[in-house]
């Protein structure tokens, strides 16, 4: 996931904040309508929509905006009724895509998802194809650039500490995993002890990755912005390996 952080930084250099921003409020609108409309409007009874709240507040999302989103979902505003969608395909040089979308036109969705593979490349699967190759994990990274004083051994200490269940070392930061039913309760914990957490989430993590060299790099990470450009698609899963150098490179170009 150290390619996924990276990308992110890079994409928010290289595009237009007002636009990244304004879709990344969409996203979590349509979650948390959602999460209410499951789980009830309690977020003490509902960690799903604790963890949408979560994204909100790490996105400085105006609480008018929250509280709006909430009360579509539980049916005291008037709102869309949304449906969740996962559609699996492949990408250029067989890299595995999981596309998460929530969407009030089935037809619709599925057509442009269609299109953006196959456009981009590569091709929509069946259901089952990909997502053998990923496990549902809680995420949370912590930089090493925001926490500058934390060490390796400290690191250790607080994943035996909180229950998570591992964690890697990348140059610029944390990755630490732990089981999805317990990301909500543990990412506070950590929280607690001084350590700011640049990214927290329950997400699907690869268990084997495909390296991407070359132009390979160009066709890969625009098939992957275009998806998660697309208004009805929440979330993309992928196990793309791209070094620092060449998503840099190809930022400079695009």
């Amino acid at each position: 996931m150290s390619g996924h952080n990276k990308w992110a930084k890079v994409k928010h250099v290289k595009g237009k904040l007002d636009a990244i921003k304004g879709r990344a409020f969409t996203k979590i609108i349509k979650e948390i309508t959602i999460s209410a409309k499951n789980g009830g409007g309690d977020p003490k009874s509902n960690p799903r929509l604790r963890s949408a709240l979560q994204a909100a507040k790490d996105a400085n999302m105006p609480k008018d905006n929250i509280e709006r989103a909430i009360k579509k979902g539980t049916g005291e505003l008037e709102g869309v009724s949304y449906e969740e969608i996962t559609y699996e395909g492949y990408g250029p040089c067989g890299v595995a895509v999981i596309v998460r979308c929530l969407t009030d036109n089935r037809n619709r969705t599925v057509a442009e998802v269609n299109k953006i593979f196959s456009k981009g490349g590569g091709n929509l699967g069946q259901p089952g194809c990909v997502s053998f190759m990923f496990e549902n994990k809680g995420y949370l990274f912590v930089s090493k650039e925001t926490n500058p004083k934390l060490t390796e051994d400290q690191v250790m200490e607080l994943v035996l500490e909180t229950g998570c269940e591992d964690f890697k070392s990348s140059d610029d930061g944390f990755e630490i995993t732990c089981e999805p039913s317990s990301y909500i309760d543990i990412r506070p914990k950590i929280e607690e002890k001084g350590i700011k957490v640049e990214e927290g989430k329950v997400t699907m993590l690869p268990k084997t990755t495909v390296k991407v060299t070359g132009q390979d790099v160009v066709k890969v990470l625009r098939l992957i912005d275009t998806m998660e450009e697309n208004d009805d698609v929440q979330d993309v899963y992928y196990n793309y390996e791209i070094s620092d150098a060449d998503m840099e490179k190809y930022a400079a170009e695009a």
